[in-house]
């Protein structure tokens, strides 16, 4: 099954295919995980790129790390659960204070998802 498009809102043109071909490149030449930063949605607080990151880890062997957008504790579960990431990064969240590492484990730990606390 062909992986989903997604349309770039920034330039406004279809580069989905490309992006999953250059992750599929990069497995190949021995790549262990895979970060795609939404570049969009990075800093904005307002959730992560559920298509983008769901298209890259469906078409993927190796764990994908959903990053750019984490606003609330919901969007690390979304990531997650629709996304199908393996991880999620972080970074406005935590260096303001709005959560702690370990109020977003034990969330992600509340919603049934595998995490070390």
């Amino acid at each position: 099954m062909m992986p989903h498009i997604w349309k770039d809102r920034r330039n406004g043109y279809l580069k989905g295919l490309f992006r999953i071909r250059l992750n599929l490149e990069t497995i190949k030449l021995g790549a262990g995980a895979i970060l795609p930063t939404s570049m969009d949605a990075d800093g904005t607080q307002a959730g992560y790129d559920i298509p983008m990151t769901r298209a890259i880890s469906d078409a993927v062997s190796i764990p994908v790390i959903a990053s750019g957008g984490a606003g609330t504790l919901e969007h690390l579960y979304e990531a997650i659960a629709d996304g199908h990431a393996n991880a999620v990064l972080v970074a406005s969240i935590a260096h303001f204070g709005k959560y702690s590492i370990k109020e977003m484990k034990e969330y992600m730990a509340k919603k049934g998802l595998h995490v070390k606390i």
